[in-house]
């Protein structure tokens, strides 16, 4: 599962780090530098979708046969509140299936002693043969 995680080039350039996972769970977290903030200094709506479609995916993941990767069908994010410090992306299923995996993820923000709850995410996984 983390040598998986350490392949993805994307989550390498966002800095990202998968910090949890056991079954049917996956958390991973990524600072805001200044490199992925928005306008006004915030993260920007990327790097937060970013991280919750690989928390949910990972999540996903532990839940098939080994000889299976997971896939993104279908994605939908609600943007809560604005977010800068380090971001937490806890992804967990709603219900696994053999053809599809319900997955949903909550994204958050630590800055100091503040912890906010800046998105929250829900999709469709589905799991692969490679």
């Amino acid at each position: 599962m983390r040598n998986s995680f350490a392949n993805q080039a994307m989550m390498v350039s966002l800095g990202a780090k998968m910090t949890a996972v056991s079954l049917g769970q996956a958390e991973i977290t990524a600072d805001v530098s200044d490199a992925y903030t928005q306008q006004q200094g915030f993260a920007h709506g990327g790097l937060v979708f970013s991280i919750a479609d690989s928390a949910a995916g990972y999540a996903a993941l532990t839940m098939v046969p080994l000889e299976n990767e997971i896939m993104t069908a279908e994605l939908k994010i609600n943007y809560l509140s604005a977010g800068k410090g380090r971001l937490i992306a806890a992804g967990r299923v709603l219900k696994p299936g053999r053809r599809l995996v319900v997955v949903a993820a909550d994204v958050w923000a630590i800055d100091g002693e503040t912890r906010k709850h800046v998105a929250v995410l829900q999709g469709t996984m589905v799991p692969v043969t490679i």
